[in-house]
């Protein structure tokens, strides 16, 4: 049975997840999910194509662009950390009908979202040069890395409210305005970058101003919708006192994904290190661009499983471990084909995906290979989503981490180092350690997920026919 206060509001109805028709309920949260996420994905996407795009200088900016990616994926892993850590535990507790626990664990999310973005502000800013050079910056690629880096670092608390906040109304059942919170923002970005960056002339600066400005739109509206009326779960911060062990239980589970994102961080560290060493700034460059096709490519993939993710973790603190099942199947059914879809147009077409960001001749020309060697097998990464997406999803803390940590830092990172010095493969070996890990990882994860959590639904489905 739904609850009896669930209601409608203007521009953001409110999903059932109690729904017996499970297709609907992912498909109803995905929809504006994934929107929201190709919207979010703009806020950089566009920045490296009107950068790519500046006369006598596009490539050289790519470059130190991409040397700043670690430090944005740091900032959204700590993002993650408690808003992705504690939405399905809301999820669950809604699931349960204690209301009370859901709001509290939106409560401490807050509260350590502002805690960690004011130190990352301060240390990323005090720290910035020499981490800039650890990531791989040349003397040439320096001064456009730390332009952008320090201006973004400055809106470092406005990234984490709204991206670690949206998850809380999504959680809802509020897909539609959490749709609406990116929208502003890309928006703002997408009007202000070329005024900025080319108007104005700020180059790579504008872009980070402009990133900025839309941040801090997007991290008002997420505040002011959960502090509303509107909101089933308000934000309630008069008298709210930080719980430690609800802060835990976020930080067990939000760990996976900070640790996936963290990887994240750690593998285009290594990835620039590396390319550096084997192929000079013109692969740093090539890698800035396969990581923005990538980021365009699994969006959906990861829409899907965040939209499954609420439903999942509703209907199993529900114990309707039927609705649960069908939802991981239809989940992965669905993540599976999207992903051997974008692979086939890749691999068909891996120069138009290119020339999105850049049209130089050099550029193009080892872009095109590395992009074939990087996507080889991107379907099984469908896997790897589903199985992650369900751990975290039911609260299997240990599953999630340990899954997160194998593709990326026990996988990718190592054959990143060894690979280039086998049989000759230099710049190729860097860019194959991702199909592998693809392979390995996915399946890895997925098996396990099977063989974990579906007796576990059985039985429950036993128990709730013997009642």
């Amino acid at each position: 049975m739904p609850f009896p206060h669930f209601h409608r509001t203007a521009g953001g109805g409110q999903v059932d997840f109690s729904s017996p028709n499970i297709r609907r309920s992912v498909l109803a949260v995905t929809a504006p999910m994934l929107v929201a996420q190709l919207l979010n994905l703009l806020y950089n996407i566009v920045d490296r194509i009107y950068i790519g795009k500046i006369p006598g200088q596009g490539t050289l900016a790519l470059a130190g662009l991409g040397l700043c990616f670690p430090v944005v994926t740091l900032i959204t892993a700590f993002s993650n950390l408690f808003g992705v850590g504690g939405a399905p535990l809301c999820s669950i507790a809604r699931g349960q009908k204690d209301l009370k626990t859901a709001r509290a664990i939106m409560a401490n999310s807050w509260f350590m979202l502002v805690v960690c973005g004011v130190v990352l502000t301060v240390l990323g800013i005090a720290l910035h040069k020499p981490l800039l050079y650890l990531f791989g910056a040349s003397d040439d690629t320096y001064p456009v890395a730390a332009q952008y880096m320090t201006i973004y670092l400055l809106g470092t608390v406005f990234v984490m409210i709204s991206l670690g906040l949206n998850p809380y109304i999504n959680s809802q059942g509020f897909a539609r305005i959490g749709m609406l919170t990116v929208l502003l923002g890309a928006v703002t970005n997408i009007i202000l970058d070329p005024i900025l960056i080319f108007g104005l002339g700020l180059g790579v600066r504008g872009a980070a101003i402009a990133t900025v400005f839309s941040q801090l739109l997007s991290a008002i509206w997420v505040m002011r919708f959960l502090t509303g009326p509107k909101a089933e779960l308000r934000l309630i911060l008069r008298g709210f006192r930080p719980d430690g062990r609800l802060i835990r239980r976020i930080v067990a589970l939000g760990t996976s994904t900070f640790v996936m994102s963290f990887t994240d961080s750690l593998v285009q560290v290594v990835c620039n290190s590396t390319l550096r060493a084997y192929g000079g700034d013109l692969y740093i460059s090539v890698m800035t661009v396969i990581n923005s096709v990538r980021q365009i490519a699994q969006t959906p993939a990861l829409a899907l499983s965040d939209g499954g993710s609420p439903v999942i973790s509703y209907n199993y603190g529900a114990r309707m471990a039927g609705r649960v099942r069908a939802a991981i199947r239809f989940m992965t059914q669905l993540g599976f084909g999207y992903t051997l879809l974008i692979w086939a147009l890749i691999s068909l077409f891996p120069a138009a995906f290119i020339r999105i960001f850049n049209q130089d001749p050099e550029l193009l020309a080892a872009a095109v290979p590395a992009l074939q060697i990087y996507f080889f097998g991107f379907f099984m990464m469908a896997f790897q989503f589903s199985g992650q997406s369900v751990f975290k999803s039911l609260n299997k803390a240990k599953l999630a981490i340990f899954f997160s940590l194998l593709r990326k830092a026990i996988i990718v990172v190592p054959l990143t180092l060894l690979l280039p010095h086998v049989a000759g493969l230099g710049v190729k070996g860097v860019f194959l350690a991702e199909p592998v890990s693809n392979f390995v990882g996915g399946l890895a994860c997925y098996i396990t997920m099977r063989l974990t959590v579906m007796p576990e639904l059985s039985a429950m489905e036993r128990a709730r026919s013997a009642r």
